[in-house]
């Protein structure tokens, strides 16, 4: 092997941890900013933690908007599919704080997992698509997992289990339309523009919930905005180093966070029926992702095309 072939080899595995570093750092992330919303929730309205997590994620925001070329990369025709964004960011992250009042930390993770599968059947009638009779089976095993873990119809069925799932189904709503704008719209952009949408719609619900809060909380506030703004920008660095189909499945790591969490602050353990069901979901998922890949990688051999930035987390 040559000096250069070398260099190269060890460049592209630096590539890959780092890529798979940020998406760890990523996914943790967002599972702590998922626990802080679980713990305010205990003493604050919804709307109070879902405005202050929109507010105080402006933070990284900006720098990663500094970083991505100022005030030009906010260029836009498109304000009005970047407002339909954004309420869907909106009912996206109420949906999933709300329902992890009444749920297992990691039980609403393990049903958030769908969203890539509402994705896929999804992109169908939005984005015209193509997917083909694998990808459905796959779509519809999914779902089957997910029907595990809530269980309608039987006496221990938790109507909150609803919740994650109505998060998930709003995320895809967020990915297909992010898809549409990144033809035209910079990554900037399109973060900017729905986390400015969910500040202001959840801004006018804001005064007739409040509650002033301590120091502690108000530190928590912060940290989970932070947190949920910077998680965006480590899984923005994963998939800028590596390949989806070698970072995408570490997202799946949030459900190792959510049990660990979820044991020490709450004494939380998920029963036999998460933990199949979950199983399914996410095998589910790594599967679409592999013939996403596979299809991607044909239509790169006829006509390439420069890969476009999507981070999948909605939170």
């Amino acid at each position: 092997m040559s000096q250069d072939s070398a260099d190269s080899s060890g460049q592209g595995e630096n590539r890959l941890l780092v890529g798979i570093s940020a998406m760890l750092t990523g996914m943790a992330c967002l599972t702590v900013m998922d626990a802080t919303a679980k713990w305010l929730g205990e003493g604050y309205a919804i709307s109070q933690i879902v405005f202050f997590r929109n507010f105080f994620s402006l933070i990284p925001v900006a720098f990663i908007v500094w970083f991505g070329g100022g005030l030009p990369a906010l260029r836009t025709r498109r304000l009005k599919l970047h407002l339909l964004r954004g309420i869907f960011i909106l009912v996206a992250i109420y949906s999933f704080f709300y329902g992890l009042q009444f749920m297992q930390l990691a039980e609403a993770v393990s049903i958030a997992f769908l969203a890539p599968l509402f994705v896929a059947a999804l992109s169908v009638p939005i984005l015209g698509e193509k997917v083909g009779p694998r990808r459905w089976t796959a779509v519809l095993i999914g779902l089957l997992g997910a029907l595990i873990i809530i269980r309608p119809g039987t006496e221990v069925f938790k109507w909150a289990s609803l919740l994650p799932a109505t998060a998930a189904l709003s995320y895809a709503f967020i990915m297909v339309i992010g898809r549409k704008l990144s033809r035209t719209d910079s990554n900037a952009a399109i973060m900017v523009y729905g986390t400015f949408v969910a500040v202001a719609v959840s801004g006018i619900f804001l005064p007739f919930d409040w509650r002033m809060p301590g120091l502690i909380d108000w530190l928590l506030l912060l940290e989970m905005g932070v947190l949920g703004g910077s998680a965006i920008y480590f899984i923005t660095v994963a998939y800028r180093n590596a390949q989806a189909s070698l970072v995408a499945p570490f997202e799946y790591s949030a459900l190792l966070w959510g049990l660990i969490l979820g044991w020490v602050l709450w004494r939380e353990f998920p029963g036999a029926h998460v933990w199949l069901g979950a199983g399914i979901v996410i095998a589910s998922g790594i599967y679409l992702l592999y013939r996403e890949n596979q299809v991607a990688r044909q239509k790169a051999r006829a006509v390439p095309e420069t890969p476009v930035v999507r981070p999948r987390s909605f939170r």
